[in-house]
This record gives C-alpha cells, structure tokens and sequence, in this order.
C-alpha cells in the first residue's frame, strides 16, 4: 500500500460522510468537531476538559475556545474537577443532553440512509473490512488497554440480543447458572425494548475497541420514585478498567439527575467483585435470604442507594 492509496481513501470516506460540510448532512448548526465533543460529553458522566482534550487530540485553545462557545449556548456547565481541583468538569446541561440526542439521532439515520444502498450479502464483509482496518491501524493492538480508551454509548442494533448472550453464557461458565438465567435476563431486555421510557429509563453499552465489553440497565422500579438498577456486566478481558464502575457511576448520575429518590437492585452474594463496586457507590445492604434459582442454592440481597443523600 502507497501513501497515495491511503490519501485516496481518506478523501474517499470523507466525501462519503460529508464531513467537510457535516453541519449541513445534519441539518445542525454545528461542525464534526462539535458534534464529536457533544458525543464524548453524553457517553461519559464525568469528563474532565484535559481527559477531553487527551482523548480527541485537540489543541487546548481550540477546545476551550468550542467549551466556551458551547457554555454560552446553555450546553454544559464547567465546575471544578472532583479528582483534581485545578482540573475543570465538564457535564452536559438539560438542553445540551437533547441536543446530543438529536445529534446523535440524525447520525443514525444518515448512516442508515447510507448502509440501505449496500447489499444485504455485502453488509458482513463491510463490517469485518472496518473491523480489520480498526485492528491495523489502531495504537490498542500495540499497547494495553486504558480505562480513558472506554465509551459509554446506547444500545445499537443487536446490542440488546449481546446482553443477553453474554449474560448467559458468562453466569453459566463463571456460576453454574442454567437456561433459567437466560430467559429471566431475555425477558428483561424484551420488556424494555417493548416499552420504556426514553427519558427515565436506559441502557449503557461499555465499547472498548469497537467490540462492547460491559452492560447496565436503569428501569423504573414497582416502588413510587424508586429506579432499579439491572445487568450490570463487564467481560472477564476487559476487567480491571473501572469499566463495572463507570457503568454504575453512569446509572446513578441518569437516575439523580432525572429526578428518582432512590435507586434499588437485587443480587446474589457470589457476586463479591459487583458487590464492591454497589458499596463503593454508596449502596446500603436492606435485606438478605437464601433461595434455589437458576439451578443452585444462592444467598439474595437487596441493596437501597438514597439518591438525595448521596454524592
């Protein structure tokens, strides 16, 4: 391959997605830059500008130059960072979450606009030609992963059916777990995408180099105010990136921020790595009995989280 082959791709690709004129292909008054900032704020719940600036490559005056901008529109709200007071947290306002949102749902559809002129035969060879030119090229085949080289996005198509394979599969090789498992985790994930609420209720997907690696789900609870936190999941080879805390960190955050008072869950004692992480987040034990479900004896608890007095 020649400099001038992958010159030629790149112009390629880049008329293909209209990224020299993406505020237009949106119809947004906001460029890719923009738009790929405002993407990173809404799949992280806490960011820092340096985090920002490390993960995008962006030069430090361009970005606070755009986070300035961005302020002045009622987009985020700076304030001083909990990890290092010199350092400045950036979080997406009530309006800039639904800017992102309509962001990133015009990007679906543009990109679904495009995938409809490929072939259906064709579709898998495109996906592991992507696959294959990620890998490449990617510094992550050259290095261990980091727990900054994490995102936090929702669900795409078959990522809810990946929930409930991976789940299955990893409780019956790590647990014992039978099929039992798999259809209470099926019906789960079938009640959501059947009916729930977009604003109170959410799936978080952790990607790590474009395959996902973890799981977590925020639904209403039976109980008035309460959210229920449910399949909470992180792959065995992606463990040990805080990636299990992100996702808990990611669910509480949506769940206060959305107006719930509490946040409950129900798990099994086997779970010791899942319990620390609910501590850790200020999860009280309330209740514990023994029960025989998915076909071995198990201790259940119930764990209550008082979002108005956590945090």
């Amino acid at each position: 391959m020649t400099i001038q082959e992958i010159r030629a791709f790149n112009r390629f690709y880049t008329n293909l997605i209209g990224a020299l004129d993406y505020s237009r292909q949106l119809h947004a008054p906001y460029t890719l830059t923009e738009s790929r900032v405002l993407y990173e704020l809404a799949h992280s719940p806490r960011t820092d500008a340096a985090d920002l600036r490390g993960e995008l490559c962006l030069d430090s005056g361009y970005l606070s130059r755009l986070l300035a901008k961005f302020e002045k529109d009622g987009l985020i709200e700076r304030a001083p960072s909990e990890k290092d007071t010199r350092r400045r947290r950036i979080t997406l306002t009530a309006r800039g979450r639904e800017t992102a949102d309509l962001l990133n749902e015009r990007s679906r559809e543009a990109v679904g606009s495009l995938l409809s002129t490929v072939p259906p035969e064709d579709r898998p060879r495109l996906a592991e030609a992507m696959r294959d030119i990620r890998e490449i090229l990617s510094d992550a085949s050259r290095r261990p992963p980091r727990r900054e080289d994490v995102l936090l996005r929702e669900p795409g198509p078959g990522d809810l059916g990946w929930v409930v394979q991976r789940n299955a599969a990893l409780y019956a090789s790590e647990y014992g777990f039978n099929t039992d498992y798999e259809g209470l985790v099926a019906r789960i994930v079938a009640d959501f995408a059947e009916d729930h609420d977009p604003h109170l209720e959410r799936v978080w997907i952790a990607e790590l180099d474009g395959r996902p690696v973890g799981c977590v789900m925020c639904v209403r609870d039976e109980a008035p105010g309460a959210a229920r936190l449910r399949l909470l999941l992180v792959e065995p080879d992606a463990r040990g990136l805080g990636i299990g805390d992100q996702l808990v960190g990611a669910c509480v955050e949506f769940a206060r921020g959305v107006g719930y008072r509490e946040m409950v869950l129900w798990t099994n004692d086997v779970l010791t790595s899942a319990r620390r992480i609910y501590q850790r987040h200020g999860f009280v034990l309330v209740d514990e009995k023994p029960h025989r479900s998915f076909g071995t004896d198990l201790n259940g608890q119930d764990w209550r989280l008082d979002l108005h007095g956590a945090g």
